[in-house]
């Protein structure tokens, strides 16, 4: 006789580990999709705003510049806040940041009111909803896998530009870029309600299987912030993220500029560098497959050489303007931005497992978030001085060459 028992039932309807880390990672993705695409739609918001307010260009890109420099510093704090009080409440509050911080834009009137709600209260709600809590919580359904699981979370971060701006543009023709950011701010409540009923229990525990396989050949080495900032590991991640994410955001802030100098229409230099969030998910993708061909490092070099080639093609665009060399430069540079991201955020996640591994994590982050807001604002600098592009892509090139080398010199990297 073949009765099952009630436990053996609960077994057998508990659900699947492997679905419930793609559903997992379905969450990540949509959270990440979401805070990215809202804070890049200010660059469509930015001239309706400036025209309305008559504000120099200057003005209106300061409150782009608070967004991501505030999501930079607030990594270290978000990390603890979700190694103390988890995935749950971290992503709420995030939301409700983004909610009504596109609320109050909708009747700002200030300068300062929309560099507290757009700049400010924006980039602390990418911070909650973005690539730290993300990452580990991913780290904890995903094993040998994790960066693959990153290549698919930080893909989403194009999607939702190349969703949410044309969306941005549509909603601002039609109804006003006012009543488009009251209805970012519903759209965000909206997404709050569902969020809360999920089952986080169950989300916040990670896989059992997962576990087991890390503490087969894992020793909690009880590693703290102050112990994690005395290892010389630290300072290379942090090293790679703050002189890449110079070298790239010093480049992206003035690509369309640059096509429309180089002789291209407006909208052609537009809709290019658009298309990049296409071939980003590709480059994400296969650097992450190259990892579990090739190794850790000879992937991340080989994405390091594969952007040089995509600044070298820019380059070339103001001398030889033609739509070859402009396609080459998209695939290039447009599939490598960011595709380290996932190999550096696994490697860190590995380095300094244990309970403080998002507050260590996030604090490393603040090297992304500070090269993205140096590189825009050096970037800019070194046009208005030279009048020329040339000495940006030498910046540009010099920092690339300064987030690879400690993947040359570190042990811990090299392995």
């Amino acid at each position: 006789m073949n009765e099952k028992t009630p436990a053996a039932d609960a077994v057998a309807k508990a659900p699947k580990p492997a679905h419930t880390a793609l559903s997992v990672l379905a969450l990540c993705f949509v959270m990440q999709m979401v805070g990215r695409g809202l804070g890049d739609s200010f660059t469509v918001f930015l001239k309706p705003i400036a025209e309305s307010f008559s504000w120099d260009r200057a003005e209106v890109v300061s409150v782009y510049s608070l967004t991501w420099l505030a999501g930079g510093l607030m990594a270290p704090f978000v990390g603890r806040l979700f190694d103390r009080s988890g995935p749950r409440l971290t992503y709420s509050l995030g939301l409700l940041l983004l909610a009504g911080a596109f609320l109050v834009s909708s009747r700002a009137q200030t300068l300062w009111q929309f560099q507290l709600s757009t700049g400010l209260c924006v980039g602390i709600g990418i911070a909650l909803t973005g690539n730290v809590p993300n990452s580990i919580l991913l780290g904890r359904w995903f094993g040998r896998r994790l960066p693959t699981a990153m290549a698919v979370l930080y893909s989403a971060a194009g999607i939702g530009t190349l969703l949410l701006l044309p969306a941005s543009q549509l909603l601002i023709d039609r109804i006003g870029w006012r009543d488009a950011y009251h209805w970012f701010g519903i759209a965000a409540l909206c997404t709050l309600a569902p969020l809360l009923l999920l089952p986080w229990r169950t989300i916040a525990m990670g896989s059992l299987q997962v576990a087991q396989k890390t503490d087969a050949g894992f020793v909690d080495n009880g590693w703290t912030l102050t112990s994690a900032m005395r290892h010389h590991t630290f300072w290379a991640l942090f090293s790679t993220f703050f002189f890449t994410a110079i070298a790239m955001y010093a480049v992206t802030a003035q690509i369309v500029a640059y096509l429309i100098d180089a002789g291209f229409a407006p909208l052609q230099a537009a809709t290019a560098w658009g298309f990049s969030g296409v071939v980003l998910l590709f480059g994400m993708l296969g650097i992450s497959t190259l990892d579990g061909i090739i190794g850790r490092r000879p992937s991340v070099l080989f994405s390091y050489g594969v952007s040089i080639v995509g600044i070298i093609l820019l380059w070339l665009l103001q001398y030889y303007p033609s739509y070859w060399l402009l396609t080459g430069f998209v695939i290039t540079f447009g599939s490598m931005i960011g595709s380290r991201g996932p190999l550096i955020t696994a490697t860190a996640l590995n380095i300094f497992r244990g309970k403080r591994v998002g507050t260590i994590y996030g604090t490393i982050s603040i090297g992304s978030g500070l090269g993205s807001g140096l590189g825009s604002w050096a970037g800019g600098l070194i046009h208005d001085w030279t009048h020329s592009y040339d000495a940006l892509f030498v910046f540009a090139l010099i920092n690339l060459v300064l987030g690879l080398i400690p993947f040359l010199v570190v042990p811990a990297l090299r392995r």
